[in-house]
């Protein structure tokens, strides 16, 4: 009898054994090919080159602008940065919060829709409060992208390789830059500063249906490898998910980092077609196409790498995923200020290439390491926060304190005014590098208790 006990046993321990594999592969995530993984990356880099085509293509029609509708240095500069940030800032947060509790491929369809309409708009503006309003909307509708854009790709890949593809999509910064410069400068020499609105703003309203139709939303929770449930769960507020992230002293240096770095990088970006034209007496169609290809390629390259440095440094010791940032800042400093004080466009634009390139590092860790920092229901409203304080510091703040400077400057400077400001403010980054410093020196034990 003993033998026929004894397989009586083992089958009802294999039966059990089974159920409880089964019960394990039940509750693990649904399996993502890596070809979804890359078209949802892909796609979501390409709604996010429209996000900056449509928001940055003013800096490139500052002068025909401020000249057919008799608009301050101060008042372009209000236009370009406030009047926009303050909305997206602000309202990034509340559709963040909606992003963690909805579908984000929809939100991000709508939104598109949205800033895409808003832009075309932005060309019948016939005074500065028209074109306020019209960068305002461009503004409420941009809001609700990247937080639920940042929350589906921390949703798809691991935190390994997180900084890398948080880093490949914000190549969409220096990519709608690029394109926004190439077009709205051509276009505007041709065609005038309205038809450059249009042309950039409808195409976003196919690329909006394509969204809705081909994207995916994928599991929350899937790349760490457990889905986060429906029914009954709590949702984070967002006085707690802030309450949360200010607990983390890494955090709270590297958003302040980050927002410095903003501060100058959107000031020069908005800036520098203005300073092209009048520093070095080029033309609309001149200052796009070389400004595009310097702040889009090196731009484009300063992203990915950083992004892929701050993983290969930061798996040795966690402090070299911000540490490597610090760095880059400090070296960035010298070489930018040089790129503005020479004489030659093409050296100016050949240094400023570097400065561009270091500038741009901060991006994908900073992305990928809030993202780390936050549980999986708090992801959205994390990067939402995230975006507000280096929008509200970098957009708000940035391109109205060089106009503002520069006003300041033309009794002493002339038509010179603009490089002087910017070679000033170029000088916080300085600032910036030593909160990052500080903030690798905290991230590993916040990682530990995140």
């Amino acid at each position: 009898m003993r033998p026929v006990l004894y397989s009586q046993q083992c089958a009802t321990m294999g039966a059990a054994n089974n159920k409880n594999h089964a019960l394990q592969e039940a509750s693990r995530p649904p399996l993502i090919s890596d070809a979804v993984k890359r078209y949802t990356l892909g796609v979501l880099v390409v709604v996010y080159t429209f996000n900056f085509i449509d928001r940055q293509i003013l800096s490139i029609l500052i002068e025909p602008i401020k000249n057919d509708l008799d608009v301050s240095d101060f008042g372009m500069g209000l236009l370009s940065g406030t009047a926009f940030a303050i909305f997206y800032a602000t309202l990034g947060m509340p559709l963040a919060l909606i992003a963690d509790r909805w579908n984000r491929r929809n939100l991000i369809g709508l939104s598109l829709a949205v800033w895409s309409g808003m832009t075309a708009l932005s060309g019948l503006a016939m005074n500065f409060w028209q074109l306020a309003a019209a960068r305002i909307g461009v503004g409420i509708g941009e809001a609700g992208c990247s937080p639920a854009a940042h929350s589906m790709l921390a949703d798809l890949y691991p935190a390994r390789e997180r900084a890398t593809a948080l880093g490949i999509y914000s190549l969409g910064i220096p990519f709608g830059i690029m394109f926004g410069l190439f077009a709205g400068g051509a276009i505007a020499d041709m065609f005038g500063w309205r038809m450059a609105f249009f042309i950039v703003g409808v195409p976003g309203l196919v690329l909006a249906a394509i969204v809705f139709a081909t994207v995916k939303e994928p599991p929350r929770g899937h790349a760490d490898g457990h889905v986060a449930g429906k029914q009954g769960e709590r949702h984070p507020s967002i006085l707690e998910v802030f309450r949360f992230l200010m607990q983390r002293r890494s955090f709270v240096h590297m958003v302040a980092g980050g927002g410095l770095t903003a501060f100058v990088g959107y000031g020069l970006v908005t800036w520098a077609p203005t300073f092209f034209l009048r520093s070095h007496d080029m033309t609309l169609t001149e200052a796009g196409f070389w400004l595009g290809l310097v702040l889009g390629i090196p731009g484009g390259l300063g992203i990915v790498l950083g992004g892929w440095l701050s993983d290969r440094l930061g798996a040795r010791d966690g402090r070299w995923y911000l540490w490597m940032v610090a760095v880059a800042l400090a070296a960035a400093v010298p070489i930018g200020a040089a790129a503005l004080l020479v004489e030659s466009w093409w050296l100016s634009l050949l240094l400023l290439s570097l400065p561009v390139m270091l500038g741009n590092f901060y991006q994908g860790t900073t992305f990928a390491q809030t993202q780390s920092l936050a549980p999986v229901r708090m992801r959205a409203v994390a990067a939402a926060i995230l975006l507000f304080i280096l929008n509200f510091i970098g957009f708000v703040f940035g391109p109205p304190a060089v106009g503002i400077l520069s006003d300041l400057l033309t009794a002493s400077f002339g038509s010179e005014a603009l490089r002087y400001s910017l070679f000033t403010w170029g000088f916080v980054n300085l600032w910036a590098a030593f909160h990052y410093w500080r903030a690798g020196r905290k991230l590993p034990g916040d990682l530990g208790i995140a």
